[in-house]
C-alpha cells in the first residue's frame, strides 16, 4: 500500500534488521489480487509525509519501468501519461491534501504504477528501489524517502547510457522545450526539474537527512542487489559513489 493509494501486484518486501537486508519477493499469477476497491477518502488521514513519500514511491515505480530498453514501446507512451498526471496530482495534493480528485488520481497512477501494465515488452530497471531498499535496512527510513534520496544522483550517472530517453522524458514528462539543445542539454534540464519537483512536494532530496553516514555507504552497497535491466550494470564501487552523491 503506497501512501497515496494501492499497489495491485504480487510482491512483497521484508528487513532483517540483524543482518541489515530489505528483500523483495515477486510471487506468481497465483497471488495477484483479482480486483482492488479504491477509495481515495481513506487516505486523507495519512500523515503528510507519508502522502509525500507514497507519491514518490508511485513515480519512481513507473520510472523503474520507463528507462529501460530503446526502442518505440506503447509501455512507454502510457508511462508518460502516468508521469504527467503524478506531477500534476502531486502539486495540488501537497497544498491541499483532502482534495478528492487529486488523491484519486494519485490512488488511480499508483495502482497502474505496479500492477504490471506498462512493465510490459520492458526488461525494466529497479536499480533505485534495490539502493533504496539497503539504506532503509541500516536506517528503517520511510521506504519512499530512500528512493527520492538517490533518484538524482543515479539518473545523472545513467544518464550517459540513454540520452535520447532521458531527453524524451525531459520534453513529454516535464515539457521542456528541444529547440537549440543537444540531447544531453535536453536529459540534463530534466534531470534538474526531477531535482526540482522533489524538493517542490517535500520528498527526501538527500539521504544524510534519513540518517545515512559515510561510515555506512560501503555497507549499503554491500546488501544493494545488483539487477541487470537497466541501462548500466553497477558495481560496488559505483553504488558507493552514488551514495555518496546522493548525501
Amino acid at each position: 500500500m503506497a501512501g497515496t493509494g494501492s499497489e495491485m501486484n504480487g510482491g512483497s518486501v521484508i528487513t532483517n534488521h540483524e543482518a541489515k537486508l530489505k528483500i523483495g519477493k515477486v510471487f506468481g499469477e497465483e497471488v495477484m489480487p483479482k480486483f482492488a476497491v479504491l477509495n481515495p477518502c481513506y487516505t486523507f488521514s495519512l500523515p503528510h509525509r507519508q502522502m509525500v513519500a507514497g507519491i514518490f514511491d508511485t513515480m519512481s515505480h513507473i520510472m523503474e519501468q520507463y528507462f529501460s530498453g530503446d526502442d518505440d514501446s506503447t509501455s512507454d507512451y502510457l508511462a508518460e501519461g502516468l508521469m504527467r498526471s503524478v506531477i500534476a496530482s502531486s502539486r495540488v495534493a501537497v497544498k491541499d491534501p483532502q482534495n478528492y480528485e487529486a488523491r484519486s488520481n494519485l490512488m488511480w497512477s499508483s495502482t497502474w504504477a505496479l500492477n504490471t501494465l506498462i512493465g510490459e515488452g520492458k526488461s525494466q530497471d529497479w536499480m533505485v528501489h534495490m539502493i533504496g531498499q539497503a539504506i532503509g535496512a541500516y536506517t528503517d527510513a520511510t521506504h519512499g524517502m530512500t528512493l527520492s534520496g538517490v533518484s538524482v544522483a543515479y539518473y545523472r550517472y545513467i544518464m550517459k547510457y540513454a540520452l535520447k530517453r532521458f531527453a524524451r522524458f525531459a520534453h513529454v514528462v516535464w515539457e521542456i522545450p528541444s529547440e537549440g539543445k543537444t540531447e544531453e542539454e535536453l536529459a540534463t534540464e530534466g534531470i534538474e526539474a526531477l531535482s526540482a519537483w522533489i524538493k517542490e512536494i517535500g520528498a527526501a532530496s538527500e539521504i544524510s537527512s534519513l540518517g545515512v553516514k559515510e561510515d555506512m555507504l560501503d555497507g549499503i552497497a554491500d546488501a544493494t542487489i545488483i539487477l541487470t535491466g537497466g541501462y548500466k550494470e553497477l558495481n560496488h564501487s559505483e553504488i558507493v559513489d552514488i551514495l555518496q552523491k546522493s548525501l
